[in-house]
């Protein structure tokens, strides 16, 4: 297999754990001035960077609501990921399947030996085999990138920042007047790093796909397949009724492709390329693979 290291998308994700960090020093100056403790609050951040270390997988897994499946619940499955796994010499993964009218894939876990890939059951009757060992691919492309984790800490960032924006008001009206305000400034501070975590989600996740989209083409040497693949999957997310995008939505930085409903904040957000990008990208690496 002929493989690249994205040395664009390290020093992306290099960046993006410098800048997580400068937002985590942020969050803990919220807890400050809400009054809490020193002690509490260094509990508090050592315990969400260890739930965030090693459970991101499991945390992701219960937010989708995928099930890891064994060899004898989908055996077509666990043969089609150790041939992709033997191509990009990773060591085989957990493997779960979704319940969901939407088809869509995603990686999760710390590392590759802590690794999970999902897929809905929706796409393995949306995907003929060389699409899905595509979508497959990219998956493990991902892994082999190890980008997946910095995705998780960043999420898990922004969606405390949710938290804390969505009942800082309600907080407030029910706390005495010194607490009241220092809770309109967590909401207020809270805002505005949900907006810096999600942008970095964006900056990182966009490449991230980009950059797996290439190793797919590497590991299978189908470039064509995953194009397939894309538009199928675009095609049938068109389709999706809104309040099945908006369920979908809060793991839309995971997905191959996003489900996007446009109804609420996180919708505006586009935490992928365009499809027209993407194939642009996979038709460029069609061409080196072919040797013009």
């Amino acid at each position: 297999m002929k493989w690249k290291r994205d040395a664009g998308l390290t020093g992306r994700i290099l960046l993006t754990w410098a800048l997580l960090l400068l937002v985590y020093l942020v969050f803990m100056g919220i807890l400050f001035a809400l009054g809490l403790p020193s002690g509490f609050i260094i509990v508090i951040a050592v315990v969400m960077g260890v739930v965030q270390y090693f459970f991101s997988d499991k945390l992701v897994l219960m937010s989708t609501g995928a099930k890891i499946v064994e060899y004898d619940e989908a055996p077509d499955l666990h043969r089609m990921i150790e041939k992709l796994c033997t191509e990009a010499d990773l060591p085989k993964p957990r493997i779960a399947v979704m319940h969901s009218p939407m088809p869509n894939a995603f990686a999760t876990g710390r590392s590759p030996n802590h690794a999970v890939v999902a897929v809905t059951d929706s796409i393995m009757q949306t995907l003929n085999k060389d699409e899905l060992e595509a979508v497959l691919a990219h998956e493990l492309s991902h892994v082999k990138n190890r980008d997946i984790l910095t995705m998780t800490v960043a999420s898990f960032v922004a969606m405390i920042a949710s938290m804390i924006m969505n009942n800082f008001l309600f907080a407030s009206l029910f706390s005495n007047r010194e607490q009241g305000g220092a809770w309109i400034i967590a909401g207020i501070v809270a805002a505005v790093v949900w907006v810096i975590a999600t942008l970095l989600m964006m900056a990182l996740s966009r490449y991230r796909e980009f950059a797996a989209d290439r190793g797919a083409a590497y590991i299978t040497t189908n470039p064509d397949a995953l194009i397939s693949a894309l538009q199928k999957i675009s095609g049938r997310m068109d389709r999706l009724p809104t309040e099945a995008k908006v369920a979908a939505e809060g793991a839309n930085a995971f997905y191959i492709i996003p489900a996007l409903s446009g109804k609420t904040l996180a919708g505006l957000f586009s935490t992928h390329p365009s499809l027209e990008k993407r194939i642009e990208n996979l038709e460029k690496v069609r061409a080196e693979l072919r040797g013009y």
